[in-house]
């Protein structure tokens, strides 16, 4: 397996991306689109991570990049909604780099995954999506204050012995407890105006899609309930964890979706 930086042009600036592949690979590839303002390499190196697992032992061709103004790569940052070119530049960079490359599979980690139902319909030569716990709170803090976020905060707290004792001894802000225990009893507002524009864009691309939500995370969570209607392209990990590389069997679990979406199609 190689690993190699290609850089590449995108609204006047230099973008890079790390391609991995295996002397042998197939001809489906893996474009990872990182979530936020992370870099490539993803949380903790879990792109990087990632993509040399499946170029190793699946010979799966994967590549990430930094968008404008992250990481690398030159530019200005216009955030996920405005990332549709940096990604249609990823891809074509792709594209160009393994020419027999036949088809190319996008993954996407909460905001990447709502970038890429938001903007895929739009980028020629994309084939195939994996939508790991897309986002879908109207602004950039409901993650943290939903009703539902603090409700399922505080029972895992309640389930952890150290929370407990630190409550009993008295290490714990009374009043902030109760401050927060009053908006977690609050009703959760109902919808969501951007999972409305998710689902429309989405039903545009016309390649497969299949989208991948953790039980216990609160992306996830929210995800399944604003989502409009039930959707057969769900697959659901019992796990709590929001980019599944907190323990083996979430790293395995998510290894062999990809792997159903790439290398079985070569």
């Amino acid at each position: 397996m190689t690993r190699r930086v290609v850089a590449f042009p995108c609204g006047g600036a230099k973008l890079y991306g790390m391609l991995d592949c295996a002397a042998a690979h197939g001809q489906t590839g893996l474009l990872i689109v990182s979530g936020g303002s992370e870099i490539r390499a993803g949380a903790f190196g879990g792109h990087a991570a990632l993509a040399a697992m499946l170029a190793e032992q699946a010979g799966v061709p994967v590549f990430r990049f930094d968008r404008r103004g992250v990481g690398d790569s030159e530019g200005e940052n216009h955030g996920w909604r405005g990332s549709r070119d940096d990604i249609a530049a990823a891809l074509g960079s792709f594209r160009a780099a393994l020419p027999g490359m036949r088809r190319v599979v996008a993954y996407g980690l909460c905001d990447a995954a709502s970038a890429l139902m938001l903007h895929a319909a739009d980028l020629p030569g994309l084939d195939g999506l994996v939508l790991a716990n897309p986002w879908t709170f109207d602004d950039d803090t409901g993650y943290v204050h939903s009703p539902q976020a603090l409700r399922q905060r505080y029972l895992a707290k309640l389930a952890d012995p150290r929370a407990v004792l630190r409550l009993i001894t008295g290490r714990v802000d009374l009043r902030g407890l109760m401050r927060g225990l009053g908006r977690a009893t609050r009703k959760d507002e109902p919808g969501s105006a951007l999972a409305d524009v998710l689902h429309e864009d989405l039903a545009r691309f016309a390649g497969p899609a299949t989208i991948l939500l953790a039980e216990g995370d609160r992306v996830g969570a929210r995800f399944d309930k604003v989502w409009p209607g039930p959707d057969a392209r769900v697959q659901r990990h019992r796990g709590r964890s929001h980019s599944f590389t907190d323990d083996a069997e979430s790293r395995a679990w998510l290894f062999q979706c990809l792997l159903e979406q790439t290398a079985s199609r070569h």
